[in-house]
C-alpha cells in the first residue's frame, strides 16, 4: 500500500504568505512603466514559492521516498529512494538553533536526511520503525521547528498584508 505524506500545510502557507507580504507592494508602488512586469515576476515568484515547497514523502512495501518538483531538483534538493532493508541506523544531530535533524544510515554509510517538516510526521515515525525494527525509544524524530513558529510567522505575515491593503486603499481614497 502506498502512502504519501505532504509538506506540512502550515510551513507552506508561513511561506507564501511571507512571499506576499513582503512582494504584494512593488507593483502598486512602481511606475506604470513596470507595473506589469512586477505583477508577472510576482505571480512568477508565487509560483516558484509554491512548487519548491510542494516536496513530499512516499512509502510502499519496500522502500520510501522523497520526491521533489522540478524546481526543487534545480536548486539541489534532489528526489531519492531508500530501500527499507538497507536502513542501517537514524542518527541525529543537534541544529545551530537548538533542534535536531536525522539521518537514515545505509548499510553502505550513506546518509539521507529524514523529511521533518510533512504531515502526519507520527504516523511517519510509526512506519518507519515498523519498516525498519530499529528502537524509536533512543530516536525522537519531531518537527524540525515547532509548529507554533509557523503558525506565528503566518500571522504577522497576514497582519503586515492587512496593513498594506489598508495602507493602499487609504492613499487611493486620498487621491
Amino acid at each position: 500500500m502506498i502512502e504519501k505524506f505532504k509538506t506540512l500545510f502550515v510551513v507552506k502557507s508561513s511561506l507564501i504568505s511571507l512571499y506576499l507580504a513582503l512582494t504584494f507592494p512593488i507593483p502598486y508602488i512602481s511606475s506604470d512603466k513596470l507595473k506589469i512586469v512586477s505583477i508577472v515576476f510576482l505571480l512568477l515568484g508565487l509560483y516558484f514559492i509554491n512548487s519548491l515547497t510542494s516536496d513530499y514523502v512516499e512509502t510502499t512495501e519496500n522502500k520510501i521516498y522523497y520526491k521533489t518538483s522540478f524546481l526543487s531538483n534545480i536548486f539541489g534538493k534532489r528526489n531519492w529512494e531508500i530501500f527499507w532493508k538497507d536502513i542501517k541506523l537514524i542518527k541525529s544531530l543537534p541544529t545551530s538553533q537548538g533542534s535536531r535533524v536525522f539521518y537514515f544510515t545505509l548499510n553502505n554509510e550513506e546518509n539521507y536526511l529524514v523529511p521533518q517538516r510533512i504531515e502526519n510526521l507520527e504516523k511517519l515515525r510509526t512506519l518507519i520503525s515498523k519498516k525498519t525494527n530499529l528502537d524509536f525509544d533512543a530516536v525522537d524524530i519531531n518537527y524540525i521547528s515547532p509548529l507554533w513558529t509557523y503558525k506565528l510567522l503566518t500571522l504577522i505575515s497576514v497582519l503586515m498584508i492587512l496593513g498594506e491593503v489598508i495602507l493602499l486603499l487609504f492613499r487611493y481614497y486620498q487621491h
